[in-house]
Order: C-alpha cells, then structure tokens, then sequence
C-alpha cells in the first residue's frame, strides 16, 4: 500500500451517552447507556489502520486521564505518533448525545490538542507518497492558522479535507488557504451547501449522503455511487469511517468511484455498531461487498 495517511490536528475523548429523545432547555433526561472512548482523529485514524494503511498522528497529547487514554489507544491501533505527549496539560473531550434513531449532538470542550505549534510540526517529517488529513474541527481551534500555514509550506503531499459541522465557522483565509491544497474534498450534504461557492477551489469532491451513499465529483464529471441501507444504531464516526476507508482505497490503487464503493460499505457497517470508532477491518469489507454483490 502507497504512502502513509498523517492526520494533522486532533484526537479527544469522547464521553457518550444513549438518551430517548434530547432534554429541552433547562430540562434533563436520563441515559439508557454510556460509555467513555477515544474519538475525534482518532476515528479516521482508525478506520485507515484498519483498512490496512500505515496512520501517523501528528497532534499534541496531553499527560492527564484523557491524554493517557488517547495515548494508549492510538498505540494499540498501531498508530505512530509524530509529537511527544506534554507535560503541562491534559488533552479535550467532547460529550456527544446518542438518540434512537441513531443521530447525535455534541459538545466540545478543547485540551492541549487545540494549541498545535509550528515548533510541533517541524518534528513532522512528510513524504511525496504521504496522505495529509486535516478536519475542520482543527482550523476553527486557536491552531486552525498554523496548520494553514505549514501546509502552504507542504505541497508533495496530497491532501484529504473534511470541513466539519463547524465549516461555518472557520476563517475565511484560513478555509482558502487549505482548499488550494485539498486533493479530496470529503463532507456530507450539509457541510457541502454551507461551503457553497468555496467548493469549487478542491480538486476532488465526495459528498456523502448518508444510507444513499455518497456522489464523487472529479475533473467536471459527477458520479452518484449507492449505499446500503442497514439499521443505524449509533451514527457517531460514520463520516470518520468514510474518509479513512476511502483514503486507503485510494492508497491500494483504486480508482476513486472504486474508494468510494468501499468507503460506503465501510460506514455502513460501522453504523450498525455502537461508539466512535467502529469502522471494521479490509478483510470484514471486502466479505460484506461480496455477499452484497
């Protein structure tokens, strides 16, 4: 497999609980489940290991409980990590709200992983053959300039770009900046209207829709790739799943309807299981595609 997918930006905890229906304002509501786990970047990451690329994190960790966690997940995905933990803080978490239908709602609160420093970067070492992924999670935290920044400075590398829910929010320089860079533009139908004109600056386009699958844009021809309906059960890291598995399709060789197919099977499997990171492994992939054929 060709090169390695080096995530710049991110990776908190992700403190998740199933509710019936969300509390209005001022109310509450008790969970019917919870859990505590290593999301954010960690997602992709993982989706992409397990797909069988080689992953780089290049993003601070702290040294509390939350960094420790993360620290030790990543490791147990085979993760390499490109910045050593530091010393003086503790890495974010995000508590994310899970209803029935499988639909969730967040809210993030940042650690040391929102102050990446050009100093940090430079312990980088990036190769022509390497995948850059950056999310727009990471350009709207106090960082988002110096990721912009180094990756003008980063032009052998192809880069992979998912604006996020927060496409919004982020600098208009600095949301420029790295579409000038993007290879592949990765967002889901919402993300793609609120971006509007500023679409059109990416090289390659996926629009992911959910259970319809996703439409692949590339050189002026648009291609409308099917999902698959399963029954979601937790939709947290669905996009996550796609972006990963698809940027290693892209790293086997193939052609990016083909990625696209696959990153479609990926998500839909991962959303049939419950926590953040749930993107299954090639060979469970490429099994589920054969008995949908």
């Amino acid at each position: 497999m060709k090169g390695r997918l080096v995530l710049v930006g991110s990776a908190i905890v992700d403190i998740v609980m199933y509710v019936d229906r969300l509390p209005e304002r001022g109310g509450d509501v008790i969970a019917t489940g919870s859990s505590q786990q290593v999301g954010g970047g960690r997602n992709v990451l993982a989706a992409a290991a397990r797909q069988g690329m080689r992953t780089v994190y290049a993003g601070r960790l702290g040294s509390g409980p939350f960094g420790t966690q993360i620290t030790a997940t990543l490791m147990a995905e085979g993760v390499e990590l490109a910045v050593p933990p530091v010393t003086d803080g503790d890495s974010g978490y995000c508590v994310a709200l899970i209803e029935p239908d499988g639909e969730r709602t967040f809210a993030t609160s940042m650690g040391v992983e929102a102050h990446l420093s050009e100093d940090d970067l430079a312990m980088l070492t990036v190769h022509p053959d390497d995948t850059l992924y950056v999310s727009g999670y990471d350009l709207v935290y106090p960082h988002g300039p110096v990721i912009a920044g180094w990756l003008s400075q980063i032009p052998e590398a192809g880069l992979i770009f998912d604006p996020s829910p927060l496409v919004d929010l982020i600098d208009s320089q600095v949301l420029d900046t790295v579409l000038r860079r993007t290879r592949w533009l990765s967002l889901n139908a919402r993300e793609a209207a609120a971006l509007g004109d500023h679409g059109r600056l990416s090289g390659g386009v996926v629009v992911r829709t959910g259970e319809r699958g996703c439409t692949v844009v590339q050189d002026g021809r648009s291609e409308e790739v099917p999902g698959f309906q399963v029954d979601p059960v937790d939709t947290n890291g669905a996009g996550d799943a796609h972006v990963g598995a698809f940027a290693a399709a892209l790293a086997r060789g193939d052609d990016p309807v083909t990625a696209a197919r696959a990153a479609n099977a990926a998500a839909a499997i991962a959303v049939t299981r419950r926590g953040p990171a749930s993107c299954p492994t090639l060979a469970e992939t490429v099994d589920w595609l054969k008995r949908r054929r």
